[in-house]
Parts: structure tokens; sequence; C-alpha cells
């Protein structure tokens, strides 16, 4: 009985020394978060402070100028949008059929672990790596030059291994039931990845898709080793405006600026109302990456709603 009795007192040392070590656990994790959260708020509450003054009709309708009250972001946002609008078609077809292809087709072998090593290995490569890698390909190689094609091509390299993985980790939260049910019935590979695989996936999909977009509006090295403008006071030609008019992808060609760049440009002048500028700016793009990710939040609940396993 004395030896019982003495286990019994180890075990409970062990469980009492146990949770310590997860009280002392959650409290050095709440800490963290709480240093990261004051952080965000004051750096934030700092942007609101200088910018929000400058946010105006007039801040979003004007061309950057020498001027500071009179600068303005418009060919910065309508710059970030078009190289958004590239980056997406670009990146999410080929991304989500690759992720489909490695888990659905692709057979395991040496081969396919050395690609999927590297697509993750990828999605953790700095981004002046990407930009440095666009500079040599698409620019000099290729002739694309420093154009909005260029920069969405650029991000669409940024984000792929995003998408790819979101894609892959999306499919594998599939019961294997909803697959072997739909082979018995007599479908094919390819009925099952429309009707079911797909369908059902497609609220992670969208989730790393956009958390991927939201990632890639803000940079700013790729952006810049490839050429963009930091000052530009005209748009990408408008397709079919223009004497003589201009093509339908004619603006694809065309030089460009982004809400990153512009910043950089105003942080970077000594006078303090550019600096105001720059927080408005700043301010602008938190706004759109809080507004992409609570977008992926709200489509992420939606379609999970609608499915019916």
């Amino acid at each position: 009985m004395g030896g019982v009795a003495e286990n019994l007192q180890e075990i409970r040392a062990a469980i009492a020394r146990h949770k310590r070590w997860d009280l002392l656990f959650a409290l050095l994790g709440l800490a963290s978060l709480m240093i990261g959260v004051l952080t965000f708020t004051a750096l934030f509450g700092q942007m609101v402070i200088a910018g929000a003054d400058r946010l105006s009709p007039d801040f979003f309708l004007n061309f950057p100028s020498r001027r500071p009250e009179q600068a303005g972001i418009l060919s910065a946002w309508v710059g970030s949008a078009l190289v958004m609008a590239v980056t997406a078609l670009v990146a999410v077809p080929v991304g989500v059929a690759s992720g489909v292809y490695l888990e659905e087709y692709a057979p395991k072998n040496l081969l396919t672990d050395i690609i999927e090593i590297n697509v993750t290995n990828l999605a953790g490569v700095p981004s002046i790596i990407y930009g440095l890698l666009a500079l040599g390909i698409f620019v000099y190689q290729f002739g694309l030059g420093q154009s909005i094609l260029t920069a969405g091509l650029t991000l669409a390299l940024l984000i792929l291994p995003v998408v790819i993985v979101a894609t892959r980790e999306a499919i594998r939260a599939i019961p294997v039931s909803i697959r072997e049910g739909a082979y018995a019935c007599g479908a094919t590979r390819w009925q099952v990845v429309r009707d079911h695989t797909l369908p059902y996936s497609s609220a992670g999909i969208l989730t790393g898709v956009i958390i991927g977009m939201a990632r890639a509006i803000g940079e700013t090295a790729p952006i810049i080793t490839i050429g963009a403008l930091t000052f530009i006071a005209f748009l990408p030609p408008a397709p079919f405006a223009g004497e003589p008019p201009a093509g339908l992808f004619d603006w694809l060609a065309s030089p460009f600026t982004v809400l990153p760049i512009q910043m950089f440009n105003w942080t970077s002048r000594p006078e303090e109302a550019f600096h105001q500028n720059a927080a408005a700016a700043g301010l602008v793009l938190v706004l759109m990456t809080v507004a992409m990710n609570g977008l992926a939040i709200w489509l992420r609940y939606r379609l999970r709603q609608s499915i019916k396993w």
C-alpha cells in the first residue's frame, strides 16, 4: 500500500507541474499576442492620426504632384488594381490546376516528392528573389519591359506557391468517402474533380487565393526591381480610347506605379506634408488588405454553409 500511495503522490505532483507549465505557456502566448496587437494598434493609430485628414475624393482622383496639398494616388491605386487583375488571372488558374494535378493525378514517386518540396520551399523565398528572376526573364529575355504585364507575372510567381499549397490542403480536407461514392456510381476521375472535389474545396481555395493576393498587393521589393516608376502622372490607355484608338490589351504594356511605390516616393522626401500623404496612402493600403482578408473569411463561411456532406 505504501508503494501505491507514493506512486499516486508522484502522479499528482507531475500533473500539478504540468499544469503550471501549461499556465506559463498560456501566459507567454497571451503576452506575445498582446505585444503584436498593441504594436499594430499603435502603428495603425499613428497612421490614422497622420493621414486621415488627407482622405478626400481629390486624394483619390488627383495625380501625384510636387505640391503635397494637391498630390493624390490616382495613378497608384489604378496601377495596383490593374496589376492585381493580371496577377489573379495568371496565378489562380495555374495554381489551382497545379494543386489539383499534384493531389489527384500525379503519381507518388521521387519526382513528385521533389516538386512538392520545392513548391513548399518557394513559399518562403524572399520576394526580392522573384523580382530579380522577373528582371532577367520577363524584362530582358522576353522583352516585356517595365510594364503592368511584367509586374502582374512577377507577383503571380510570388503567390503561386501559396495558391498551390492552399488548393492541396483544401482538397485533402474532403472526406475520402465522397470520392469513393462517386467512383462507385461510375464517375470518371475528371467528373469527380469537377462535380465534387472542386466545389467542396472551393472555400479553402478562395481563402488561400485572397490571402495570397493580400500579400501581393503590399509587395514593394519585386516591383522596384523590375523598374516601377516612382512618379507617374498619367493612366494606362483605356481600350479603344484616344487618337488613334488604343487596342484592347495596350494597357498591359504601359508603365505603371502602385501604392507601395508611391508611399516610398513620399516618405523619401523631407517635407512633412508628403509624409502625411504617405500615411494616408498607407491607410488606404491597410484597409484594402483588411477588406480582402475579411472577404476571405466571409466567403469561407458562406461556402462552408452551403456544403452538404
